[in-house]
Order: C-alpha cells, then structure tokens, then sequence
C-alpha cells in the first residue's frame, strides 16, 4: 500500500507531494524523471520488503503502484513469468510487458497503478474492478498530472472549483463516478484504464470491467452446490490476503456475519490470528457478539473501546483529510477505528462489499417483491396520495418508517427513485435547493440505461449500489480512514472471483422473503455461533442528531449560519436558517444529515480548497 503521484510536462514540487503523501508511505520516498514525464512514490512496505522499491523498471516500462495483487505468483504461473523478486509490482510490470491492459484481467487485488511506457511514448493508469484505491488526474493545456489523493493534487495545480459538481454532491451525497469538486481534476473510474500520450497528454478512458456484465452471466447451481462454490471461493480470497504479506494480517470483528465468516476464515490460515472488536460509549456494543466468535476460534483479541471526548477537536481534520466535501458521517467512527488498530499491526481484513454484492439491505427486500424503476402511473398516483397523508415518522428504525420511505419512492419517476431508497438526504426538499436544469443529466443517463435493462429491481438496485455508493462513498471513506494512520485495509468479499460469481446468482439467494444475504447467512451456520446468524445490519451506530445539538452545536452553527457562507449560496434564502430552526417539518434524522451536507461542504471549502488556492 502506497501513495502515487506523476506528471507530464508538469513540474511537481517533490517536497510538498512528500509532505502530502507522507502518510501513506512512510518507509520510502522516491522520484523518477524522464522526458518530461515525473513519477513519485511512498511506499508502505508490506510484501517483498527489501525487494520490492519503486519505481520499478524493466526494459522500456517504469511503472509506480499502490495496492496488493494477491494472486500475482499465480499470474506468473499462468503466463510464464520470470521474475527475480517476490514483489507484485514486478509481476505487473512482466504481465503488461506480455499482455498490455488484458493483463488487467488476471489480477485478483486493490490497485491504482501508472506505467510510463517510453516505446509507445504514452503514460498507461488502471485502477481495479471496485474502485478500492483511488487515483485521480488533472489536464489542462497540455499539462498532466496524477496523484492518489485530492488534497496533494490540488496544492499542486490550484485548480477552481465546479460548482455544478458542488450541487450534484449535495443533492446525491457523494460525487457521481468521474467527477471532483474541480473543474479540471477528475477521478479514474473504478474498472478502468487510461492511456496518456506523452506528447499530448490527454486521458483517453476505456472501462475494462463493469458488475452490469456479471449479472449477465447466470449461474444455475441448486443451493447445495451454490454454498459449497461461495465456501470455496472465500477460502480462495481469505487465504491470498492473509497469506499475500511479509507482515503480521488481523481482522476486525463485529457482531455481524461478514467480519465474522472472514475472521473464522481467516484463523484457519493464521493459527495466532489477532482479532479487533470496536465499541463506542453509550452506543450499542457488539463485543459481547464478536467475543462468541474470538472465543469459538480462540483469536489474540482485542476490545478497543473508543469515546468521542475529543471530537469536538478533531472532526474538522478528519474531514478535511478526503480533500472534497465528504458528508457520510461513519467517516468519524472509521477514522477512529483505524487509529486504534495501527497500534497494533498495518495490515487488517475487513467485510466492506458484502452488503453491495450478497443484498445486505433492508431496503433491497421491497425490491426483490417488485420493480419500483418501473412503477406503473397508477401505482405512482395512490403512493403519492398515501405519502401526503401520513405523518413523518420521527424513529428511523420503525416499521411506521419504512413503509413511509416505501410510498415516498413508489410515488416518484426517475432517478428519485434512487435517491429516496438510498441516501435519502433532502428527497422532498429538493425545491430548496439552489439547482440548474442540466444538474443531474449526467446520472439521468446512466440511470435510465439501468432501468430499461433487463435486470430484476433487485439486481438493478443492487447494481447501482456497487457503481455508486460503494465506490463513490463508502471506498472512499475507508481508503481515507485507513491510509491516514499507514493502515491497509483489505477486503476478501471483495476478490476477483467473488466479484464475477455472486452477482450471476438468482435473486433468491440474496434475498428470501424478509432476510437479506441468504446464501451468505446459509455458509454462516457453518462458521458462526446462531446467535449471530439473523442479527440486523448495524454498522457504526452514530448519534449524529445528538451531536448536532450538543457536542458540534457551536462548530456546526459557525460554519453554515452566517449570511456570508459558503454553504449558503447552494441553498435558497433562509433554508439553511429555518432548518437549524427546526421550521421545515424535516424529520431529526433528516434534519441531521441536510445539515451535515452543508457543514461537510463549508469545512472542504475553508480548509481545503482556500488553504490549497
């Protein structure tokens, strides 16, 4: 796990890029020059310690990358490599010496990863099939340049904003696939590649794996067969991650099924396996639950307990450090989490994908019953007429509540669909909003192209999830949390295979009736205690209400109140007022996460792109 940078016909200040990136590579700083052509890496060395430096060369190829491919000894293998070292990055460079970007396709790992190829004179980026490592790259009169976190980028090339991008953010709560909070900084989409050449250094993107192809390719297995493949496969993946490291694997161990499989996993091939459970005072505790499991594989545990004394101190950095306006408020308890367990070890597994891939929602059993993209205007009309009469519910957990959300997406057309279902942030107080016509084309687009394919609601949803959510947010937000205290995090539900088979599966198997991740929770009997079998999804439990009225009450007031700030040109005259008032009939939930957009926003324009301008 590393940090890269690079540029073409664009001087990077190394010095500051090393101040910037410290963070994620702190063993070893190194920079490469040629042509015009700047390639800069951190390293955090985890796999082939005294071989593995970077850059790395062979032949005409020097390529940085940040990441792990855990299979790659067997890619050597596969494709008849011969290498001199253990490292990864040098059986990258072999297999796109021998496949060019097809070798993309044998990779099992995380990876953002720049090769500068001087015999086709062009720069060559990828990024893997999730999106699990970031990379992001700016154009602009013939000046390139790239790097694995905004914040450096932007010291760099002090680039303006994009304000359109600023109110799709706050409409969506995160920023759509390519886009930046800047107008000529993008992101490298997850599943793709760009090629760069280095005499006229414009990124041309080509998409080199999509989960919409893997719900094309159908998988029949009765269910027998279906959890002994599923078994197999995450052996497969657990093994590489624990295995694919010169340094000590733990694994953090909740109170649910997904940390809790890969931890029984992950002990089968780690026989002194550390196991980290977190609790946060006065929320709810999930040790008792993940104790069961450390106990059944008799794991090093660990009970972290972790309070929010300080918050008040350290939400601002903690924001600032995703270097655009970031409003998923779990990046607080991530952040937290990830500096405790760097206490103990750098390389740590994790369960983040399994909602997306095997139907972890609670919103995706309306879903799998009916296909509400598709909602006839007879069933639009009577939704709509039932969400003007009932009440708003005041408790987000409430069965009153979830019915409420139901008949607030059934009654609506189009990509609000999708917003209601999902981040739900100010779906019915859209009109507040500061907004042009053209605001959200973008994902109307790409929106519609899912809604008319042949998918079940289920797939579609969950296919939308995986492209958006997933990447866009919640990725994002544990690159970020982890890479801050030179943890990697690593994610066996997210393996190549896992990837390509789980979506293939038929609906049934994610959901059955009102249970979510059948098949998971099916292979979950196996390795867990029963108690754990059908708990509910949790996650972080944040009383983001709470703080908003007590501990961050000043900190939030501060930043989006007054008349002059920033926040409030995205928002029509006194909104933001009567919503801290409490006048616009928002539910607190609601209430929260409105404001929570605003304050993340005034924090990224304050102390990030003012500091950076």
């Amino acid at each position: 796990m590393c940090g890269i940078a690079g540029s073409i016909h664009f001087k990077l200040d190394i010095p500051c890029m090393t101040r910037d990136l410290f963070h994620r590579g702190p063993d070893e700083q190194t920079t490469y020059e040629q042509g015009g052509v700047q390639l800069h890496h951190h390293r955090l060395a985890i796999v082939d310690i005294s071989g593995g430096h970077q850059p790395m060369h062979l032949g005409g190829l020097t390529i940085i990358f940040n990441g792990e491919i855990y299979n790659h000894l067997e890619v050597r293998e596969q494709l008849g490599l011969v290498c001199k070292s253990n490292s990864d990055t040098e059986t990258i460079l072999h297999a796109y010496a021998k496949k060019g970007a097809d070798c993309l396709r044998y990779f099992d790992g995380m990876f953002a990863f720049a090769i500068h190829d001087r015999d086709k004179n062009e720069l060559f980026i990828a990024r893997d099939r999730a999106g699990k490592k970031p990379v992001y790259y700016y154009q602009k009169n013939e000046q390139f340049a790239f790097c694995s976190e905004l914040n450096a980028l932007q010291w760099q090339v002090k680039d303006e904003m994009n304000e359109q991008h600023l109110r799709q953010y706050i409409r969506l709560g995160y920023f759509y696939r390519s886009n930046t909070p800047y107008q000529h900084i993008h992101e490298l989409p997850a599943g793709s590649y760009a090629l760069v050449n280095i005499d006229k250094p414009v990124a041309q993107i080509h998409k080199w794996w999509n989960i919409l192809d893997q719900y094309q390719h159908k998988h029949k297995e009765d269910e027998q067969a279906t959890l002994e493949k599923l078994d197999q496969l995450l052996h497969l993946s657990v093994k590489r991650r624990v295995e694919s490291s010169d340094l000590e694997v733990g694994s953090f161990l909740s109170g649910g099924i997904d940390s809790g499989i890969v931890s029984a996993i992950a002990r089968q091939y780690n026989p002194s396996l550390k196991t980290f459970t977190v609790s946060f005072e006065g929320e709810y505790d999930e040790a008792p639950l993940a104790k069961l499991v450390a106990d059944r594989y008799q794991t090093r545990h660990h009970e972290i307990r972790i309070s929010y004394d300080h918050l008040k101190e350290d939400v601002v950095k903690i924001l600032s450090n995703y270097g655009e306006p970031f409003m998923d408020s779990s990046a607080i308890p991530s952040y937290y989490v990830s500096r405790e367990a760097r206490k103990y070890l750098t390389v740590i597994l994790n369960g983040d994908g399994g909602d997306e891939l095997f139907g972890g929602y609670r919103r995706y059993v309306p879903f799998a019953k009916y296909d509400f993209f598709n909602s006839g205007s007879f069933v639009r009309s009577m939704a709509g007429l039932a969400n003007k009469l009932m009440p708003v519910p005041k408790n987000k957990r409430s069965t009153y509540n979830y019915i409420h959300r139901l008949a607030d997406l059934a009654r609506k057309d189009s990509l609000g669909i999708y917003l209601s279902a999902t981040i739900d942030s100010f779906e019915g107080f859209e009109e507040n909003l500061i907004s042009q016509p053209d605001d959200l084309l973008e994902m109307e687009k790409d929106f519609q192209l899912i809604r008319s394919s042949s998918l079940t609601g289920l797939q579609k949803i969950m296919d939308l999830d995986f492209d958006n959510i997933l990447a866009g947010d919640l990725l994002v937000k544990m690159d970020i949390a982890t890479m801050a205290h030179s943890l990697e995090g690593r994610s066996p539900l997210l393996s190549r295979e896992l990837m390509e088979y789980i979506p293939g599966l038929d609906d049934k198997y994610k959901i059955q009736g009102g249970r979510t991740k059948y098949i998971l929770r099916k292979l979950a009997a196996k390795y867990l205690p029963s108690e754990l079998i059908d708990q509910p999804k949790r996650g972080f439990e944040i009383p983001l209400k709470k703080w908003i009225d007590t501990e961050l009450k000043d900190l939030v007031a501060d930043h989006i109140l007054p008349s002059g700030s920033f926040s409030s040109g995205f928002a029509k005259k006194g909104f933001i007022q009567d919503l801290w008032d409490r006048k616009t009939g928002a539910s607190d939930e609601k209430r929260a996460k409105m404001i929570w957009t605003f304050f993340a926003l005034e924090v990224w324009y304050k102390n990030c792109y003012q500091r950076n301008a």
